[in-house]
């Protein structure tokens, strides 16, 4: 059972994703990708919304989040945010790993 959270970080003259970009340059990305029970972490621009940023956060489990949130890394992430004027909005999702047959018709491989 892996979680996933599902961060939209919004701010003014795209600062959102100047937060992201950022977040990559610095090396902060890739460290948090590094992180024992990180499954995934990736930045998507809203298509309908250019002020809008998506972070897609993937982690094994909570225990593995818990360590992430005690980590160094957190102030960093916790300045880039005040940095940019960035707010947030969180949906957290915990995986069902089965695909009934009826969906899995509706899939392109």
């Amino acid at each position: 059972m892996s979680i996933t959270v599902n961060l939209r970080y919004k701010g003014a003259d795209g600062a959102a994703k100047k937060f992201a970009e950022e977040m990559v340059s610095s090396g902060t990305v890739e460290a948090i990708r590094n992180e024992a029970g990180n499954l995934r972490y990736e930045y998507y621009v809203a298509l309908d919304d250019p002020e809008t940023v998506l972070l897609i956060d993937s982690w094994k489990d909570q225990e593995s989040i818990d360590v992430h949130h005690a980590s160094p890394m957190m102030k960093t992430i916790m300045d880039l945010r005040e940095k940019y004027d960035l707010h947030m909005t969180v949906e957290r999702y915990v995986s069902d790993d089965t695909m009934p047959e009826r969906d899995s018709d509706f899939i392109r491989k």
